[in-house]
């Protein structure tokens, strides 16, 4: 089986099972402790210099308000060619009223197999600004971190618009994978869905992305471009 074909087979596994990171408040109810599962999933397309390219986010969650198990998959696909993917595995343990501490794995199946450690913690930051803040630590001994940070702006009863940020950081130069030691990515874009219901809402999504630093050095000697600034257009679900 060729490596496109298995990861095709993996891929549409995640989109059915595992599907966008859990939000705090949609965590938060009144249940208590009543066991309870959620799954949220989203895929966008867009076209850029190189032809069509792909993204998609997804989590699920099982536990109840103290205590759960969390999967995340995210990663990016190039004409057909897997460029990018993750799968998390964590265990997610509430520590005040919007913060839960993380731990888990991370495996890397693209650009190259890498397994990790991750400890992190997910929640609401003031005025209501979801963030995502998570350290790795690779089983070669590798040290990274990544920053994430959303927030909802209601435009109308049904229209949301979501400024949203994402920052990788490195401790060490992985040039294998053209990663250079300090900031090495940022990805920075505004979405703006429209929910047909709670549970389905297509979007349109303006995202910049731009490597930095040793890590644009790297590709720019690889021959590849430091920044990408691509409309995308997708769908979000959640059941």
């Amino acid at each position: 089986m060729t490596r496109i074909a298995r990861w095709s087979g993996t891929f549409l596994s995640l989109a059915m099972l595992w599907p966008l990171a859990l939000s705090a408040d949609e965590m938060t109810h009144d249940a208590g402790d009543q066991l309870f599962h959620v799954v949220r999933f989203q895929i966008d397309g867009a076209r850029n210099d190189e032809g069509g390219l792909v993204n998609w986010e997804g989590s699920s969650a099982v536990g109840g308000d103290s205590e759960k198990f969390v999967v995340r998959t995210e990663g990016e696909m190039q004409n057909g060619h897997v460029e990018r993917s993750e799968l998390w595995g964590l265990y997610s343990r509430n520590v005040s009223d919007f913060w839960d501490l993380q731990a888990g794995l991370r495996q890397d199946f693209d650009p190259r197999p890498e397994t990790y450690l991750v400890v992190g913690v997910e929640g609401l930051a003031p005025w209501f600004i979801e963030t995502g803040a998570h350290l790795f630590l690779s089983k070669r001994g590798n040290v990274a971190a990544r920053i994430e940070q959303s927030i909802d702006l209601p435009v109308t009863q049904s229209l949301i618009l979501q400024p949203h940020l994402k920052l990788d950081v490195s401790a060490n130069d992985v040039p294998e994978d053209e990663i250079g030691t300090g900031l090495s990515r940022v990805e920075a874009g505004t979405r703006l869905r429209y929910e047909i219901t709670r549970k389905f809402a297509p979007y349109i999504d303006l995202v910049y992305e731009r490597a930095l630093g040793n890590t644009a050095r790297l590709k720019r000697a690889d021959g590849g471009d430091a920044g990408d600034l691509t409309l995308r257009a997708g769908i979000g679900f959640q059941f």
